[in-house]
C-alpha cells in the first residue's frame, strides 16, 4: 500500500476506534490525518470505498500482528497454548487496543468482515488442539475463541481499570480445554 494511502487508513482505524463507524467521513480522516480537507476523498471518493479500504487495512495490520505474536511453531503443550492466547489477548487489549476498538466497531457495523479472519483464527486452533491430541477439537477451539473474543471486550470496556492478568487468562483457558 503506498504511504500516503496507509497513512489515510492508519487515520481512519483511529477514527473508528475513537468515534465509532459513525464518526467515519472523509473530513474526519483527513483532520486525523492532518492533511488538507479533500484529500481523503480524492483517493477514495465514497463512503463505501473509504469503509473498504479501512478493512483491507485492518486486514493487513492483523496479518501483520499474528505473525508478530505468534509462536515460532505449534503449541507442544495446553500450557503453552493457553499462555499463547494469554498474551495475544494482552497484546490487543493493550498495546494494539486502538485496533481492536476499530474491529469491533467494524464488525458490528459489518459483520461479514470479520467472519473470514475469525475462521482463521478458529481454524488455527482447531489444528493446534487436533495437534495436541484433544477430543472434539472444534467444540472446544469455537469455545476459547468465544472466551478470548469475551475476555477482549470486557477488557476495553467494563474492566478496562483492571490491570489483566495473563495467569489467569491462561488458567481459563486451561480449564476450557481440560478433559
Amino acid at each position: 500500500m503506498p504511504h500516503r494511502r496507509r497513512e489515510l487508513m492508519d487515520a481512519a482505524l483511529k477514527v473508528v476506534a475513537d468515534k465509532g463507524m459513525k464518526g467515519l467521513t472523509h473530513r474526519a480522516v483527513d483532520a486525523a490525518a492532518k492533511l488538507p480537507q479533500g484529500t481523503t476523498s480524492n483517493y477514495y471518493r465514497n463512503r463505501a470505498a473509504l469503509v473498504e479500504a479501512v478493512l483491507d487495512r485492518l486486514l493487513e495490520l492483523d496479518a501483520t500482528l499474528l505473525q508478530d505474536q505468534g509462536p515460532a511453531g505449534p503449541p507442544q503443550t495446553v500450557e503453552e497454548l493457553a499462555a499463547q492466547l494469554a498474551a495475544l489477548v494482552l497484546a490487543l487489549a493493550g498495546e494494539h487496543a486502538g485496533l481492536t476498538r476499530a474491529r469491533l466497531a467494524l464488525s458490528l457495523d459489518q459483520p461479514e468482515s470479520v467472519t473470514a479472519g475469525h475462521f482463521r483464527l478458529v481454524g488455527g486452533l482447531e489444528q493446534a488442539l487436533a495437534g495436541l491430541g484433544m477430543a472434539d477439537a472444534p467444540a472446544r477451539a469455537r469455545d476459547v475463541a468465544d472466551y478470548g473474543d469475551g475476555v477482549l471486550l470486557h477488557l476495553l470496556t467494563v474492566r478496562r481499570d483492571e490491570q489483566p492478568d495473563a495467569a489467569a487468562i491462561a488458567a481459563a483457558v486451561r480449564r476450557l480445554l481440560a478433559p
